[in-house]
């Protein structure tokens, strides 16, 4: 019955998360008219809105699981090195049992990419 959970991520500037999602981690725009846009990339997929003070409210961490991180670490570290979070900035076995690494943009909008072992 529940298909997808999508943010709405809250920016000042629109531009500012287009920069982030398109650019940094290579998400696609497929909806843009005023102040929201939607970005999409293998399935998973955001609502970028401009409002600033909503923005100013919250500055969220998201989580996007994947199957193969080490491909996912290596494009994005490749792409934008930048942008990889300071304290996360390589494949990090967690306490919890996940392997992780996390971007984060100039606004603090942190996104953290997971990888959980196999339950085999």
């Amino acid at each position: 019955m529940f298909l997808n959970l999508i943010p709405k991520i809250f920016y000042e500037r629109l531009e500012d998360g287009l920069t982030f999602f398109v650019d940094g981690l290579g998400f696609e725009l497929v909806h843009r008219d005023g102040e929201l846009a939607v970005v999409e990339r293998d399935g998973a997929k955001a609502y970028i809105v401009q409002n600033a003070a909503c923005a100013a409210q919250d500055r969220p961490e998201l989580g996007i699981e994947t199957d193969d991180i080490d491909a996912v670490f290596n494009e994005m570290s490749a792409r934008c090195p930048q942008l990889l979070h300071p304290n996360l900035n390589r494949v990090t076995l967690r306490p919890w049992g996940a392997r992780e690494f996390a971007m984060l943009d100039k606004t603090t909008v942190c996104v953290v990419f997971r990888e959980w072992p196999d339950e085999t």
